[in-house]
């Protein structure tokens, strides 16, 4: 009988790797909420470099994404994360030692380019069993999120002390920090899950970036990312003009994440319960909506700010928390990797082209006009997502079995599609895998199991 919870062999990798990428998100997080002001003291500043100096890493990841998945099932997961993590500190300390802001956006660039979240990923999904793997997954999920919350603290107290130039060389400690952790801390496995469930399937990515479903969610991202580097290529400027000293901008933003971290968990256990996962998503959308407007309208009152960016961070984890988990819920039976990696793609770019809009928006409308702006992108997210399905009862079983030959599997298949629940089957002999995508409320896995183990 299988345990419910984590083995100690599936804990360690999951607690190593959310380390590892915390560590980078911290590095790329770090300097958003302050280089729009420490960033002045760079030859060639301007709104427009600024963004994109913060957005320039969305590129290169956003381009590379995909490609360093597929090198790791062909190379290893580890040698890919190496190359990545090393590439990241170079870009770093490329950054940190530039007294232009065209150097800092090459090494933001570089730092990008070590593209290893797909490397990553699916060097956790090798370690964990079927059962357990999103448990692994959504506590990475989690380091993200805490990283940014770290970051808009950090970045803040640690500039007026250290400057640009050592936030980036602790970005630099911290890449160089998870090589060590990756090499003498997380497993050496040799076992591999499915390719459906971890890296992208070249085959596969031209039928799923038009997929109506996944299109929305592939949207979202993208604008929620954009929407989030735009807003802090000016935010910064926005609390220095309202007479908050960048030293002190933390106890604006420290305060409005604690907060929306204890809002957001009544949320997500609602959507969950009563299957509500779409409404509260609409809702989530509206809500960031409704918070760039009100940022929009106010220039003097800090007490109307924090409240903006209370809810403007509710939503917007909420949204991130989401996301994912929708993505894997309504992408087709094992092709769950391709899916996520496209996914992955659209937020870099996301993050890129927020960093251009945010510098651009900012010259030409100020910062309310780019509150504005933004706040009208939410509007178009919130009216593409109208037609999303509501993705509370979905999941995907990956099953290992015995296959013999496309004749077994076909029969496997016949017998499988039959249960009660069962939306989808999808067997690759040559994996030995077979995907079984349920509505979860009135499938038994057990019998998935009989038939597989007696056919």
């Amino acid at each position: 009988m299988q345990s419910d919870a984590l083995n100690p062999l599936e804990r360690r990798t999951a607690i190593s790797l959310s380390v590892v990428f915390a560590l980078r998100m911290l590095g790329l997080f770090m300097i958003m909420p302050v280089f729009a002001i420490y960033g002045k003291e760079l030859i060639g500043y301007s709104p427009i470099w600024v963004g994109f100096a913060i957005g320039a890493y969305g590129l290169t990841q956003a381009l590379l994404q995909i490609p360093a998945g597929m090198l790791s099932d062909k190379f290893g997961r580890r040698p890919i994360i190496f190359i990545g993590l090393l590439l990241f500190a170079i870009g770093s300390l490329i950054a940190g030692y530039s007294e232009t802001v065209y150097g800092v956006t090459a090494g933001r660039a570089i730092q990008g380019a070590g593209a290893i979240a797909s490397a990553v990923l699916a060097l956790a999904a090798d370690v964990t069993r079927e059962e357990q793997r999103p448990k692994a997954m959504a506590m990475i999920g989690v380091s993200i999120g805490l990283a940014f919350a770290l970051a808009m603290v950090a970045g803040p107290v640690l500039a007026p002390i250290i400057g640009l130039q050592g936030l980036f060389f602790i970005t630099a400690a911290g890449a160089l920090t998870g090589i060590a952790i990756v090499y003498f801390v997380v497993p050496h496995v040799v076992s591999k899950a499915p390719r459906g469930e971890t890296v992208a399937i070249p085959a596969l990515l031209a039928k799923l970036v038009k997929d109506p479903q996944l299109l929305r969610l592939d949207a979202g991202i993208f604008i929620l990312h954009m929407a989030l580097t735009a807003m802090f290529v000016v935010l910064p400027l926005q609390l220095l003009n309202m007479q908050l000293p960048a030293a002190q901008h933390w106890h604006l933003y420290l305060p409005a994440l604690l907060v929306s971290f204890i809002l957001i968990v009544p949320m997500l256990i609602m959507a969950a319960r009563k299957q509500m996962n779409k409404q509260f998503y609409l809702f989530a959308i509206l809500l960031m909506a409704a918070s760039l407007i009100a940022m929009s309208l106010n220039s003097q009152s800090l007490i109307w700010m924090f409240v903006s960016i209370l809810f403007y961070f509710t939503a917007f984890n909420f949204l991130e928390a989401s996301l994912p988990a929708f993505i894997s819920m309504v992408s087709p039976a094992g092709s769950k990797g391709s899916a996520m990696g496209i996914y992955s793609t659209c937020q870099f770019l996301g993050a890129f082209f927020g960093g251009i809009l945010g510098g651009f928006s900012y010259k030409l409308l100020g910062s309310s006009g780019l509150f504005l702006f933004l706040a009208g992108l939410m509007a178009i997210w919130f009216f593409i997502s109208l037609g999303m399905n509501n993705p509370s009862k979905v999941r995907t079983h990956t099953i290992t079995a015995l296959i013999k030959d496309e004749t077994h599997a076909q029969l496997m298949t016949e017998q499988l599609i039959m249960l009660e629940g069962v939306l989808e089957v999808v067997i690759i002999v040559e994996e030995q895998t077979v995907y079984i995508k349920v509505n979860n409320q009135v499938f038994a896995l057990n019998k998935a199991q009989e038939i597989l183990a007696n056919t």
